[in-house]
């Protein structure tokens, strides 16, 4: 929270840089593979993959290759930004200690329960990918409110990412698979074009905002939270910031990207 005050415009830089990337690489995925707009755009949005082709499926695109596009999106991000930090010599100094919590049982359930109860209230409200922003707000709640939670067993949260994985793996079509491979190139350019402009961005900002300039590459870099926080905890790189940089931009993607699409849809039918 306290990077959250220190270091706002930042974190709205990094959301809007996002939202600009996701229009700039979806219009040159149409344009390039001849796929519908509305598939190209959720294909391109570097938010969670998960959330992104749930988001996707409910505007009508086509989820088969908004999974493959976001999922493609990850590796090539993860392979390539921690792989050039290293090679150029990069190395922090920001020591992270994650807060230390205790295995407790009766604690986890609880736990478990009110962050279900937070999924399930902005599942009435029709929130977008309600089941990870609800139980996401409440945990920040807690966290910030000092509760005393229970730590997350590691076998728990791995099945969390099996589960993750076969809700996209389950997305493809045979049919699909076997055009794929000039969509998985003009995919792969269109991400390599997203890790420039966001690298370029970051270095820009870094120097007006006094920031390190691998810490916010990595704040601003098109990949998930998780990948992105372990490499800055890996390389020592502002984990806080890098952290709550990429919370705030899944947030701000999935809360937006709905009313934001809605919004370019008027605008078109009226032109």
């Amino acid at each position: 929270m306290r990077e959250i005050t220190e270091h706002w415009y930042l974190l709205i830089f990094a959301a809007l840089l996002a939202i600009l990337i996701a229009y700039a690489s979806g219009w040159f995925l149409s344009r390039s593979t001849g796929i519908d707009g509305t598939t190209a755009l959720f294909a391109s949005v570097p938010g969670g993959a998960a959330e992104m082709t749930i988001l996707g499926e409910r505007f009508g695109a086509k989820v088969d290759r908004v999974a493959l596009a976001q999922s493609l999106r990850i590796v090539l991000v993860v392979l390539i930004i921690p792989v050039g930090i290293t090679l150029i010599g990069v190395r922090g100094v920001d020591i992270f200690q994650p807060p230390q919590m205790e295995l407790e049982y009766p604690r986890l359930f609880l736990f478990l329960a009110t962050a279900s109860v937070g999924g399930w209230c902005l599942s009435r409200l029709r929130i977008p990918n309600a089941w990870m922003l609800g139980p996401l707000f409440v945990t920040v709640a807690l966290s910030m409110a000092e509760a005393k939670i229970s730590a997350l067993p590691v076998p728990l949260s791995n099945f969390a990412q099996l589960l993750i994985g076969c809700s996209l793996g389950s997305r493809f079509e045979q049919q699909f698979l076997k055009m794929a491979p000039r969509f998985v190139s003009m995919v792969t350019q269109s991400v390599l074009f997203s890790i420039l402009l966001s690298t370029f961005s970051a270095w820009s900002v870094a120097i007006a905002g006094e920031v390190a300039v691998p810490t916010m590459v990595l704040a601003t870099a098109p990949g998930g939270i998780a990948e992105m926080c372990i490499t800055a905890e890996i390389m020592q790189l502002g984990v806080p910031l890098i952290t709550a940089a990429h919370v705030t931009r899944v947030v701000v993607l999935v809360t937006v990207m709905g009313p934001l699409f809605r919004f370019s849809q008027a605008i078109r039918l009226r032109r």
